[in-house]
């Protein structure tokens, strides 16, 4: 019987495959890199339904959130619960491929109206500390339905005709910014 190191070691292979790349046990070492692999794949597909990677395109979020900024929508914040006044989220605009950027100031049930370039909810002044610049936006009381929410940018300083703002189906806010 041979007792020399070379005696398990498969023919034609070379030693330093052996240790280096197998190691002693070749089994043992394919099925750990099996369930690796597997588990590596599971992890990145819950990341690309929980977490979606989205560029900013425009101004309308400025100061928060600046044109060509690199974000990330969390698809799981409201799997549990609902959006909350002041979050900023990702709104499928044309699918997930358009989304707008948008803070939610208005809740379901809720009579939002712009005044003077403030926001008025059921006729109380809702104090945002985001803002840096405003315009005298006017609008109309608009009263949310039960799944709607009203969707703006923190941007107020741009015209008014150049911003997209309103109300928002629940069913199309993607997810919550998640910095």
């Amino acid at each position: 019987m041979d007792t020399s190191e070379n005696a398990l070691e498969p023919p034609g292979a070379p030693s330093w495959w052996r240790v280096a790349l197998v190691g002693r046990r070749p089994r043992a070492t394919a099925i750990r890199s099996a369930i690796l692999l597997v588990l590596g794949l599971i992890l990145v597909g819950l990341s690309i339904l929980v977490v979606k990677p989205v560029r900013v395109s425009g101004i309308s979020m400025e100061p928060t959130y600046h044109n060509g900024s690199f974000n990330f929508i969390n698809r799981a914040a409201y799997w549990w619960s609902e959006p909350k006044r002041g979050d900023v989220v990702g709104y499928s605009f044309t699918g997930q491929h358009a989304m707008l950027f948008k803070r939610i100031i208005g809740l379901p049930g809720e009579t939002v109206q712009l005044r003077e370039g403030r926001v008025f909810i059921d006729g109380e002044l809702l104090e945002e500390p985001y803002l840096v610049h405003r315009i005298r936006w006017n609008t109309k009381p608009v009263t949310m339905k039960a799944d709607e929410y009203y969707l703006i940018g923190d941007n107020r300083g741009m015209p008014q005709e150049n911003h997209d703002f309103g109300r928002g189906s629940r069913r199309k806010i993607v997810g919550k910014a998640s910095w």
